[in-house]
């Protein structure tokens, strides 16, 4: 039997990968030497597609010629421009077409529909989130609270790990989602945790908030791209997505939303509106009576920059060349199971994994502890970084290393792991 832990047995698995051919579809970059990055980011930005720079002349072109005629003209005209991603979004997040919408930045969009569904009480104004969660979703729910005249200490939930570990158990989820159902008015938890890399599971959470009167929102800014979902079946209320990193679509790109069709007809349901937002065959009629759209659409304020769905529109595409979100999950478990193998099998004692182990509960993202006495887990991430690995360091000492279907290889696996090893020494 072949040693996993060789540069022909890594080969030998990129040879056999169905979408091995992607990676010439991205611009990978260089290192001083002129060699490729080992570049295993992708969960921090996506590499561009190289199909990303012929959409954004397309439109830049037309901008040169038409003006302003080019929002109604040529094969995509930009007052519907935002429709033309609404299929393949609709798919990476398992929705109906009339549930997503791009628009906005990811943070925004919280905000947005915590407008919408966050709608306290005195009995019941918690907002469930966890101890952990990305900064800026604590600062809008933070705000959120505040906003509304409560304080956060008593009206945010925070989630935690048991003590000694890392990940959130989903059985404490759910009991304290039964334990202090009915004071909570929104669970907001993320798809896939930032930190550890950890998957949720959406649809128990969804069904027990549900159960008790709760609404359920999601941040899936480490989830879109990286993990098959079925928000609409699971019933989920609302969620909202960024599109720079799995998605690979620049920095900065606009972000995505979905809002359950069950939310669609409710014309009592409270919302920031914007023209954009309202009725299409009214829009121009330059009325001062706002009609909502009745899809996730209805939650849009102004139209969006057209540059930047472009490069989402060359992202979706690159994602549908490479046979959608079921394909690259497929991958992606050969691939970062193959990372696992390695480090257990070189590194057990020097580097621990928080990402937990089961395949249901993890996504492309591996996040790495140093063991080692006398070496922080920065020195190590400034080596390997000298040495040609782009991953990142978050504080106090983890480095998260991704390695994306569309664009990453076993045998980046395979040099990373030696980088590390010798990165240890």
């Amino acid at each position: 039997m072949m040693n996993i832990y060789s540069i022909d047995y890594a080969r030998q698995l990129d040879q056999q990968d169905p979408l091995n051919r992607m990676r010439e579809q991205f611009h990978i970059p260089k290192q001083d030497n002129g060699d490729d990055e080992i570049y295993l980011c992708g969960n921090s930005l996506g590499l561009q597609p190289k199909r990303t720079q012929e959409y954004l002349n397309y439109e830049l072109s037309q901008w040169q010629k038409l003006g302003v005629k080019g929002h109604f003209s040529g094969d995509f005209p930009w007052m519907p421009y935002h429709e033309f991603l609404t299929e393949e979004s609709a798919k990476l997040v398992g929705a109906k077409n009339s549930e997503v919408v791009c628009m906005n930045s990811l943070t925004a969009n919280l905000h947005f529909m915590m407008v919408s569904f966050y709608r306290p009480t005195k009995t019941r104004n918690k907002i469930l989130i966890e101890d952990h969660a990305f900064p800026s979703d604590h600062y809008a729910v933070e705000s959120q609270v505040r906003f509304h005249g409560f304080d956060p200490d008593q009206a945010m939930l925070l989630a935690k790990p048991r003590e000694g570990e890392e990940t959130l158990r989903t059985e404490d989820l759910l009991n304290l989602i039964e334990l202090h159902g009915e004071e909570i008015a929104l669970i907001m938890l993320p798809g896939v945790q930032y930190y550890t890399g950890q998957v949720l599971d959406m649809k128990a959470i969804t069904e027990a908030g549900h159960a008790k009167g709760c609404m359920v929102g999601f941040d899936l800014a480490h989830a879109a791209g990286n993990i098959p979902m079925q928000l609409h079946d699971w019933e989920v209320d609302f969620a909202a997505w960024c599109s720079y990193k799995y998605l690979n679509s620049g920095p900065g790109s606009v972000a995505g939303c979905f809002v359950h069709e069950k939310h669609h007809t409710n014309l009592e349901l409270p919302r920031f509106a914007g023209w954009w937002g309202h009725d299409k065959d009214s829009r121009f009629k330059m009325e001062n009576h706002f009609i909502p759209m009745q899809s996730a659409e209805a939650w849009q304020l102004s139209n969006p920059p057209i540059l930047s769905l472009a490069a989402i529109r060359a992202s979706l595409d690159t994602i549908k060349d490479a046979g959608g979100i079921h394909a690259l999950r497929d991958k992606s478990l050969k691939l970062t199971r193959y990372l696992r193998d390695l480090l257990e099998q070189e590194l057990a004692d020097e580097i621990n994994i928080l990402t937990p182990a089961d395949l249901q509960a993890s996504g492309c993202q591996l996040s790495l502890t140093v063991n080692l006495h006398g070496l922080d887990g920065k020195t190590v991430f400034d080596r390997i970084e000298a040495a040609g690995v782009t991953c990142d360091f978050r504080h106090p000492n983890v480095i998260r290393v991704a390695p994306v279907p569309l664009y990453n290889s076993f045998e980046d696996a395979y040099r990373f792991v030696t980088i590390l090893k010798d990165s240890l020494q």
